[in-house]
């Protein structure tokens, strides 16, 4: 690989680990040691809090993205780019004008190309956080969802995502994502992911949820998400619950508008609240707020991010949960639509929370809470308890005892043989067989030689390494088949649906994926078109289960539940029967003329 952790970088920091271990950062692990050494452990803290000026103590709450795949040396687009929304070049002058207490990284933001570069720049980003007056490590954090939601691409360890584990139904596999995809994580410096999501969807129409659930029943929900909490934490990364109090039943996206969930407080304990419940019984570290109005847990229309009611009365006093409490980014609609950039973090912490999540001004945002501050809005008693709580976070998962990272650790832990064979094992125990007229699967070689594979092209997460169609068509080549790859589209044209079906001829069958299809839609079109051909067509449903309602026209189908490549290669191997189909759907699939009863019930699922 072309970055590497270089061994003088990490000379050049020892003054400044120094430092911080002056403080009394060298700590025992809490969750092992005595209670006189954690008590001593939080004098210590206290006494870091106690040094801090107003100003640090504000800058530890925000968690903020930056441009760049160096701390210091980032390319100018990237520089221009930090200018623009941030005010300042890089991370390095992040850290020492607004003494931020974390860093988020993001794939677009080019903070994610390779795993020796992003450890490189989690070891310049801890350098800052150590040279300032209180040296102090800081928080990275990313959205490692896995499936839909990846930050961190090849050759890291990509797994499934929610609900295909969900449609394994196997909390020690989840269990086992979590502890690998922790220890890569730790690797390369990220100690906290924002991960799992503890949504319970219910709603088919979500938008924004979705696959990134573990499903629709809450108790199976609870478990998956307790198991995944422990496998992060048992490798000394910090997992993040998300969206509390529940954003499984929304169809608005909380990105473009605020949802409303109309749940009663009855329906909320028996349907939302179990797997947050799972989750702080698991030991999570850190819970994120939704920006959802929840009017049965808060009159006022405020969104949850900004309720004490919910924040506080609930998350806090009700289910005793003491970690910390980070907003969702700052910059989305839902929370902005009522207040102003400098309100909303004032409220945010007046609410219960800790962390501020990525708010689109920085300097707007951090000036709102020290006028906050100022006024006596906030106290800074106030402030020192969520700086408290923050840093504990930080001792319980090592950053004060091991900042850095180093590449012989990178080499040794990510994208190794063992992890992906895990990753690979794990995605063929989720693929989900909807159907099999006739017997259709599996495909063999001597009935079906030669496979056209056409249909949605979705933009690729960073788990995929091209459109789905040209994935899915190499690993059955790999199997022994000749295949042709003829991507359509989510929104295939009239022309496109002619050229697959002129495609049809010489194969002996045709896979089409979709995606979304919906009803009525081309994609639904382009399946009844090439099951006219009298060719055998295989349905893959590469995100959402419910495409199956609104097609015709196929004669057996599969559900992946995600389109990155290691469903995909799985997929392949249940088409073929290399592997068999093991997931049970974990969510109901409404049929499309009446959505009040089911097509396929949870639970179903076929094999052969």
């Amino acid at each position: 690989m072309q970055h590497r952790t270089s061994r003088r970088s990490l000379l050049t920091t020892t003054a400044a680990l120094a430092a911080a271990t002056a403080l009394g950062s060298r700590l025992p692990a809490s969750a092992a040691a005595p209670i006189a050494a954690r008590r001593d452990t939080d004098r210590r803290l206290r006494a870091i809090v106690a040094r801090m000026s107003v100003e640090e103590k504000i800058g530890q709450l925000f968690v903020m993205r930056i441009y760049g795949a160096s701390a210091t040396a980032p390319d100018q687009a990237d520089i221009d780019a930090n200018l623009r929304e941030i005010g300042v070049r890089d991370a390095a002058e992040l850290i020492a004008t607004y003494h931020v207490g974390g860093i988020i990284y993001f794939s677009w933001a080019h903070n994610t190309r390779d795993p020796h570069q992003i450890a490189d720049l989690s070891n310049g980003i801890q350098a800052a956080g150590l040279a300032q007056r209180v040296p102090l490590p800081l928080l990275i954090a990313t959205d490692q969802e896995h499936g839909a939601v990846c930050r961190v691409g090849k050759p890291a360890t990509l797994f499934p995502g929610a609900m295909a584990m969900g449609a394994g139904g196997s909390p020690e596999d989840a269990r086992t994502l979590g502890r690998i995809s922790g220890a890569e994580l730790a690797a390369i410096g990220i100690r906290q992911d924002y991960s799992p999501d503890a949504d319970v969807n219910i709603n088919p129409a979500n938008p924004v949820i979705g696959v990134r659930s573990f499903g629709a029943d809450p108790s199976a929900v609870a478990r998956m998400v307790a198991a995944e909490v422990r496998g992060y934490q048992e490798s000394s990364v910090a997992a993040t619950a998300k969206h509390f109090p529940g954003h499984g039943d929304t169809s608005v996206d909380s990105h473009t508008g605020i949802p409303v969930i109309t749940h009663s407080r009855e329906e909320w304990e028996r349907l939302d609240a179990p797997p947050f419940r799972a989750a702080i019984a698991a030991g999570i570290d850190a819970i994120m707020t939704a920006h959802i109005q929840f009017p049965a847990l808060d009159p006022s229309n405020d969104p949850a991010t900004l309720s004490h009611p919910i924040l506080t009365g609930i998350l806090r006093e009700q289910l005793g949960y003491d970690g910390v409490v980070i907003t969702d980014s700052l910059g989305m609609k839902g929370v902005r639509d009522k207040y102003g950039d400098d309100r909303v973090p004032v409220l945010a912490l007046g609410a219960g929370v800790d962390q501020l999540l990525d708010p689109p001004k920085l300097d707007v945002a951090f000036g709102g809470v020290r006028a906050a501050v100022a006024s006596g809005e906030l106290s800074e008693a106030r402030l020192d308890a969520s700086v408290l709580r923050i840093l504990r976070l930080k001792e319980r998962r090592g950053l004060f005892a091991r900042p850095y990272v180093s590449a012989r650790g990178v080499d040794r832990i990510v994208g190794t043989r063992a992890h992906l064979r895990a990753a690979d094992g794990i995605a063929e125990r989720t693929t989900t067989l909807l159907a099999n007229a006739g017997g259709l699967l599996p495909l063999s070689r001597r009935r079906h030689e030669r496979l056209l594979v056409v249909g949605a092209d979705p933009d690729s997460p960073s788990g995929t390494t091209g459109p789905p169609t040209s994935v899915l068509a190499a690993a059955l080549s790999e199997l022994g088949f000749s295949t042709t790859a003829l991507p359509t589209g989510t929104t295939p044209s009239p022309a496109r649906i002619d050229a697959a079906v002129a495609a049809c001829a010489g194969h002996d069958a045709v896979i089409v994926g979709t995606y979304d299809a919906g009803p009525g839609g081309a994609q639904s079109r382009l399946v009844t078109a090439l099951g006219a051909t009298g060719v055998p067509v295989v349905h893959l449903a590469l995100r959402n289960p419910y495409d199956i309602a609104y097609l015709s026209g196929f004669g057996a189908s599969l559900a992946t539940h995600s389109w990155t490549d290691v469903e995909l290669r799985a997929a392949a191997r249940v088409l073929t029967g290399r592997s068999h189909p093991r997931g049970r759907l974990p969510v109901a699939v409404p049929r499309a003329d009446d959505p009040t009863r089911d097509l396929y019930p949870i639970g179903h699922g076929l094999s052969y």
